[in-house]
């Protein structure tokens, strides 16, 4: 809704100015004059550059996901009227996206929609297992129940992405760097040393040579080199957002000898989260699954989910379909298939994923620890051989020299 500002006096005769929303300056000017207020002036609010650029507009972290999740069952649970609760959590929070966001939320609310309702309209913010955990609150009345849940399961998902990115930034950093310094010495140092063996007119090692002339193909195609990198990236930008670019690439990485098995635990560990948080929460299983396999993360896992559920449809348990597509490990379609028998399939559920957690931490920390030496010995071999070459013409240089005098 548009915002107006406004200047007057009030009532009182004393000046005045404020904001009014409106759905135009017609229907404000008559809210205004009703407030009692003589109105000098009165234009539409000048818009935010944010409003006109929404790529740089702030992001909703997960941690102000949780703390507003946990308030707010926190407040329901001591009786506070939902609508005053968003209230306070609106005029508390300190991320501006996520004030507007809950604004829009606590208008929708004091206008008839209930809480999941309002909360679909902000997809970017409240994804799919988000609304209906929250519907499935209301309709149970164990609103605040859901919300604590749903805190938990969002805190340990954060804490599984930051471990896996965290486990990424260093190999990304070192590599590049190293690809950086490659380059400012194939663009800068070599060609000063390939300067001074010319002069010299000495014959140079083959060493030397190979070095010298990827030093001249990249000075000379540098623009392209950087073009082609940059049309590569989009070119796989494309193809992973069509489906069977996404499959194929998905598939490809699970395969990848110590990533894929990082990924692969990643995806068990978040399949059996979500599942275990939303069947304790109530959700159907056929209705839980889908949105397992909207939030899978990886289209290989999402189409075996799929799968699984078109099986669990027919009358089939959970456990047979989940071992037929041979994506997830057999100890936890075992635990799957006790959980079912014994029915507390969500408690074997946060089990398995508290279990994978744990796996996702040896397995980032030996990828770690396997990664370090591999990158040190690829930074001492390649900055060495480039050194090795420049400066072995100059010791046969001395050579020849020594052997002259």
């Amino acid at each position: 809704m548009p915002i107006f500002i406004w200047q007057g006096t009030d009532r009182k005769g004393a000046r005045a100015k404020g904001e009014i929303e409106s759905d135009n300056i017609v229907i404000a000017r008559e809210l205004l004059l009703r407030q009692g207020v003589t109105i000098r002036r009165l234009k539409p609010k000048p818009r935010d550059l944010l409003d006109y650029l929404p790529f740089l507009q702030g992001r909703v972290k997960e941690r102000d996901l949780v703390i507003f999740v946990r308030q707010l069952a926190t407040m329901i649970d001591a009786g506070v009227p939902i609508v005053q609760c968003l209230e306070v959590l609106r005029e508390q929070s300190e991320n501006k996206t996520f004030k507007v966001v809950l604004k829009d939320v606590t208008k929708e609310v004091e206008a008839g929609a209930t809480l999941h309702e309002s909360l679909e309209k902000h997809p970017k913010v409240f994804d799919n297992l988000f609304c209906n955990l929250t519907a499935a609150g209301e309709a149970g009345g164990i609103l605040d129940v859901i919300l604590n849940r749903l805190a938990n399961y969002i805190e340990k998902t954060a804490k599984l992405k930051k471990r896996i990115r965290g486990a990424m930034t260093y190999p990304g950093v070192v590599v590049s760097v190293a690809i950086s310094v490659v380059i400012v010495i194939l663009l800068y140092v070599i060609p000063v040393f390939a300067g001074l063996f010319k002069d010299a007119g000495a014959p140079l090692p083959p060493l030397t040579m190979v070095v010298i002339s990827l030093s001249d193909f990249v000075k000379n195609f540098f623009h392209w080199i950087v073009l082609s990198v940059i049309l590569l990236v989009f070119l796989g930008r494309w193809i992973r957002r069509t489906e069977q670019g996404r499959y194929q690439s998905d598939r490809l990485l699970l395969r990848l000898p110590v990533f894929g098995i990082l990924l692969r635990k990643v995806a068990v560990a978040r399949f059996s989260r979500t599942l275990g948080t939303m069947l304790a929460s109530g959700i159907p299983i056929l209705d839980a699954l889908n949105i397992v396999a909207a939030t899978a993360g990886n289209k290989v896992v999402e189409k075996a989910i799929r799968s699984a559920r078109v099986s669990i449809a027919q009358g089939n348990s959970i456990a047979e379909p989940l071992l037929a597509t041979k994506v997830f490990p057999l100890m936890v379609v075992h635990m799957i298939s006790v959980g079912e028998n014994s029915g507390a399939l969500d408690a074997m559920l946060e089990k398995v994923a508290d279990f994978y957690d744990e796996e996702v931490d040896v397995a980032v920390d030996s990828m770690t620890s396997l990664l370090e030496p591999m990158l040190i010995v690829f930074l001492g071999v390649t900055i060495g051989a480039l050194l090795v070459a420049m400066y072995l013409p100059i010791f046969q240089l001395g050579d020849v020299v020594s052997r002259g005098v």
